[in-house]
């Protein structure tokens, strides 16, 4: 099906309406040029003269008078007498108040006037429109018992206001299309809308308003009535599945720490400590599903928190060595505040940090502010990540090195729960490279311009 803009659609508007001025300025120049009366009867002064120049020629040249005074709206012919005529056969209008002028310009010499049938047959058809397309005759004596006949017909059907039927039936259509293309063009409206609601439509967010369609046609309400249901539905689900991984994490955490509790029985202490750290890994990876469910769904906590005491508390309270942990906090990062989830919070500063060591054997954190965005970049002393590579880091369960996993462990999902958790708070994570040759992570989080904000 074709698809047109808005553009084409205002073109067609356009359009539209500049035919219809044409055909209103068309009726005007008809109208202003006497076209009515042109076409339907010819002036009282000019039968006149007409009469008058064919009674005072010689009998023998009046042949060729008529021939010359003959055209596709005045036909003239010469009878011996009036029985030639359509008189009293036809309706005699002569007494009509608009054949006045008529009687006069002629006098006594005007014996009938007649109107007849239209193309020789009787038909109410061209009464439908005032009359004017009924051929008219004018029955004048000449000397003697001789008549002049002039019978004036109209090529064309005029309307009751004068101008040929299909002129009118070309304005009458343009101001159709044009109404058509404005109710389109309002009918369209609403969809606009709704495509843009549709388009702001989050599950993670509030339920977005669709448009008020009370007065659109019902086919526009059925359609934006079932986005809304839509909508809702999504909620609903969302709402329903993070309830589900809610309930789930809980009861495997509950689960893992009894496991934990007997792992701790076993004898051996390498084997030991191996199944308490795998325990650890499986409640940390369901920990980062969950946050990244809330994320994802738009349930994480707005509170307004300083950011440099929850990179402190994460990167200095970590059982990770000091020497492969460095942290600078830039004098306007000090008191720099966010509105943010504490627990996002600590779980991007601790997986970056986490992953630094693991592929990077340091992690060097910087806290900075910039503009009105919080700057957090960390730097590894790794081989660095390539550009190809750098965007799929982020997507789940992908590790670029399949031999990473079995020394270092993990699901690969940290990096995509760094990131959604980053941007559900309305910032952003890229990857570069780092000075030192490694890595480069940074985070960028809006900073809180209030009027608690630092100066």
């Amino acid at each position: 099906m074709v698809r047109f803009s808005l553009s084409a659609r205002l073109v067609a508007i356009v359009g539209t309406a500049l035919l219809a001025i044409w055909v209103m300025l068309l009726s005007s120049i008809y109208l202003t040029n006497g076209l009515r009366s042109a076409a339907a009867l010819p002036a009282p002064a000019q039968v006149a003269a007409i009469v008058d120049i064919v009674r005072r020629a010689e009998p023998a040249i009046r042949p060729q008078l008529i021939q010359a005074f003959n055209s596709a709206i005045l036909e003239l012919r010469l009878e011996d007498d009036l029985a030639g005529s359509n008189a009293g056969i036809d309706v005699d209008v002569m007494s009509d108040e608009r054949f006045e002028p008529y009687r006069r310009a002629l006098g006594e010499n005007l014996l009938a006037v007649t109107m007849l049938a239209l193309n020789g047959e009787r038909s109410r058809m061209p009464r439908l429109f005032g009359g004017d397309g009924n051929p008219i005759e004018f029955a004048v004596a000449l000397e003697g018992a001789h008549v002049l006949i002039l019978e004036t017909r109209t090529p064309f059907l005029v309307a009751w206001f004068g101008l040929p039927v299909g002129l009118g039936a070309g304005l009458v259509g343009s101001l159709f299309a044009l109404v058509a293309v404005l109710v389109l063009h309002r009918e369209l409206r609403p969809l606009r809308r709704l495509a843009a609601a549709v388009d702001e439509m989050d599950p993670a967010a509030a339920p977005v308003p669709v448009p008020d369609v009370r007065f659109s046609a019902p086919e526009t309400r059925t359609l934006v009535q079932a986005f809304a249901r839509l909508q809702t539905r999504l909620h609903a689900m969302i709402a329903a599945r993070l309830a589900l991984i809610g309930g789930i994490q809980h009861d495997v955490r509950t689960f893992a720490t009894r496991l934990r509790l007997r792992a701790e029985q076993i004898p051996d202490e390498a084997e030991r400590d191996r199944a308490i750290a795998d325990i650890g890994d499986m409640i940390q990876l369901l920990d980062n599903a969950l946050l990244a469910g809330r994320a994802g769904v738009g349930s994480l906590d707005e509170e307004l928190l300083e950011i440099a005491p929850i990179v402190e508390g994460e990167i200095f309270e970590s059982d990770i060595p000091l020497e492969n942990r460095t942290l600078a906090i830039r004098p306007a990062a000090v008191s720099a505040m966010l509105i943010g989830d504490r627990l996002a919070l600590r779980r991007i500063v601790s997986n970056l940090v986490g992953n630094a060591i693991k592929y990077g054997r340091a992690a060097h954190v910087v806290l900075d502010v910039e503009a009105r965005w919080i700057v957090l970049t960390v730097d590894d002393d790794g081989p660095g990540i390539p550009v190809a590579d750098r965007e799929l880091l982020f997507e789940p369960f992908v590790r670029l090195e399949a031999s990473r996993a079995r020394k270092t462990g993990g699901a690969g999902l940290g990096l995509a729960v760094v990131r959604s958790l980053v941007e559900a708070q309305g910032g952003g994570i890229t990857v570069s490279d780092a000075p030192r040759g490694g890595a480069r992570f940074t985070v960028r989080l809006p900073l809180f311009s209030g009027p608690c904000s630092p100066e």
